[in-house]
């Protein structure tokens, strides 16, 4: 299997550390996201995930990433652009399907539509729900949802206008699930959809030392095995990466935002070893540095082999906005390339070295 595409996350929607960008006001923050996805859709960047998140701003701060995709669709041509994640279990299934599918419209076709159970307990109680129910309320909307989108009877004798079965491609089509575990992938699978790979997950306290990609090819696995016969496998792997010119500008953005990600990382209970920055870095998953030092160390990633899309976002490296800019230039022109990508029509074609099956 080869990667044949890349995405790019706006690190406003990070649950991790405040810096320039999130001590901005919202208006400000969604100004600077929207320039980011601008400028990756000018260097040949395939997608565009944002990230939904409730009453936080250090957790994202954007609660209506259907409102924000429409606004940013007016203002590009190409990109797609997709929700990673919705947290469906906060959210009517009905009103998901009816915004999804009029952002679908008003972008050209350009929605891809991820959804996720939500990772902040707190977030449920205003929205009058169990956090401990989360999988099942989860499973229940999914199939509501499936079933509009599908453009089948919801109740009352009612069906999904406007009829997201005549977008031009079905929006059906392009459902995609977030999971940290291999019963998710497996369920992402049964359903066709497509699968979400966090940027980095909590180690299990039996296996403290394991590598992402130790801990995301069991997903990977069960998600090939569930598959439907003839449906293509999607595979997006988000990963931590911030590309500078000087290697002492990348640490030096990374100490504080790694250092305030960890802090929030071992306030939810994950084991994050280590004080360094270099710990830090390796404990946080992070690929930082110049060009040649991102390209070597995305290399030793061997989930990126078996991904169809790979996601880079600057999560948690508290860089100002004219550096991520940078990052994104850096990423795209010099360590994809690296990599075996090359640049064409706008979008990016298979790369060699991360193109390999895993063993």
């Amino acid at each position: 299997m080869t990667v044949s595409s890349l995405a790019f996350f706006p690190r406003l929607l990070d649950a991790a550390s405040p810096g320039p960008i999130d001590d901005a006001p919202a208006a400000e923050r969604y100004r600077l996201a929207t320039d980011q996805i601008r400028h990756a859709e000018r260097f040949g960047i395939g997608r565009a995930w944002v990230a939904q998140h409730h009453f936080r701003a250090a957790e994202g701060g954007l609660p209506a990433p259907f409102v924000f995709l429409a606004h940013v669709a007016a203002a590009t041509s190409e990109i797609r652009l997709g929700t990673g994640v919705v947290t469906l279990p906060l959210e009517d299934p009905v009103r998901v399907a009816e915004d999804a599918v009029v952002a679908d419209l008003l972008s050209g076709g350009r929605i891809d539509l991820g959804l996720g159970s939500g990772g902040t307990p707190s977030s449920f109680i205003p929205f009058g729900q169990d956090v401990a129910a989360k999988a099942a309320v989860f499973d229940e909307k999914l199939g509501v949802l499936i079933d509009a989108l599908a453009g089948r009877e919801i109740g009352g004798g009612n069906t999904l206008y406007p009829d997201a079965s005549s977008t031009r491609s079905r929006l059906a089509d392009r459902i995609w699930q977030a999971t940290f575990s291999a019963g998710g992938g497996a369920r992402a699978g049964g359903h066709g959809h497509g699968l979400l790979l966090s940027r980095t997950q909590p180690r299990p306290a039996d296996a403290p030392g394991a590598t992402l990609a130790e801990l995301q090819h069991p997903i990977i696995d069960r998600y090939l095995d569930t598959l439907p016969a003839g449906v293509a496998p999607r595979i997006t792997a988000s990963r931590t990466v911030f590309v500078a010119d000087d290697r002492a500008d990348a640490r030096r953005f990374a100490e504080a935002g790694l250092r305030r990600a960890a802090e929030g990382f071992r306030r939810s209970g994950q084991l994050i070893p280590g004080d360094t920055l270099d710990e830090l870095i390796a404990a946080t998953d992070t690929h930082l540095g110049t060009p040649e030092e991102v390209a070597a160390s995305l290399a030793t990633d061997t989930t990126l082999g078996r991904a169809t899309e790979v996601a880079f976002q600057v999560h948690s490296v508290d860089a100002p906005h004219d550096h991520v800019l940078r990052s994104i230039e850096l990423f795209a022109t010099e360590v994809a390339p690296a990599l075996g990508w090359a640049a064409r029509d706008r979008s990016l074609e298979p790369f060699g070295r991360l193109g390999k099956e895993t063993p």
